[in-house]
């Protein structure tokens, strides 16, 4: 499904602040896994989700996508295959426009754009039943600017987008780490419903250890820009924060020092 070989991406070559953001990764996700990414700050999570989004470039490496190559496809030739919820709420949907004018871009990602925008009322009928499924409120004010919407509403309507076309890689960027606890376990909730209802591979970059461990059948940890941990299965299931910690330390030769890590 996706394979990352021997990635490096290095950011101010040649500088006095050179700095390797990703050295020698290597990373296969199965059709279906749901991945969880944590590490502390510097780690390399961000800029790995980046590489795949087609945000960065890599100095070195392939990326592929059901024998596809993407290492050098743009971001924007990228966005067919691949959805993607960031940390911040009003990243994501364009906040001067109505919900339902919102979904619309959404379902016509990777399709010609013609001069016909009409909103059909069988397509309005779909996007009324989808959220509906959010359990917020929001089929009923299809026609409200998105502006208007809570950080969490809106971040669960960024999550119905990203999933609508079924993407082939999803992406979650801490996409709960600027709502508040209540809302942000609603939020999680829903990603999983999405993730698991759709078969949807996810990679997932989580500042949260308990988030970590509770979601998805895989979690790795990065340092230094390397994965030096890859959890699944049976083992996933068993494992505690404390665990996490004790393995980190061995296989880093460091404490693990990220406050807002551990303090979630």
């Amino acid at each position: 499904m996706l394979t990352m070989n021997e990635i490096y991406k290095i950011f101010n070559v040649g500088t006095i602040n050179e700095k390797i953001a990703l050295r020698n990764l290597n990373l296969t996700l199965e059709e279906g896994d749901f991945v969880t990414l944590i590490g502390g700050n510097g780690a390399g999570k961000s800029t790995l989700l980046n590489c795949v989004a087609g945000v960065h470039s890599v100095d070195q490496g392939s990326i592929i996508v059901d024998d596809k190559d993407l290492t050098k496809l743009s971001e924007h030739r990228r966005a067919s295959i691949i959805g993607r919820v960031f940390q911040d709420p009003m990243m994501g949907t364009a906040a001067n426009m109505g919900i339902e004018e919102n979904l619309a871009l959404a379902y016509r990602r990777g399709q010609l754009r013609t001069l016909k925008w009409g909103i059909k009322n069988k397509e309005r009928d779909l996007y009324r039943e989808l959220l509906s499924h959010l359990e917020l409120g929001l089929e009923n004010r299809l026609s409200d600017k998105v502006g208007l919407l809570s950080g969490g509403q809106r971040q669960a309507l960024t999550l119905l987008m990203a999933t609508l076309q079924k993407p082939k890689i999803l992406l979650l960027d801490e996409h709960t780490a600027a709502l508040d606890p209540k809302t942000a376990e609603k939020v999680m909730q829903l990603s999983k419903k999405l993730v698991e209802e759709g078969r949807l591979t996810t990679l997932m970059v989580t500042h949260n250890m308990r988030h970590a461990i509770e979601y998805g059948n895989r979690l790795i940890m990065m340092h230094e820009g390397r994965i030096i941990l890859d959890i699944k299965g049976g083992e996933k299931q068993q494992l505690t924060v404390e665990e996490l910690l004790k393995r980190f330390g061995q296989a880093s030769g460091e404490e693990f020092a990220n406050d807002r890590v551990l303090l979630s």
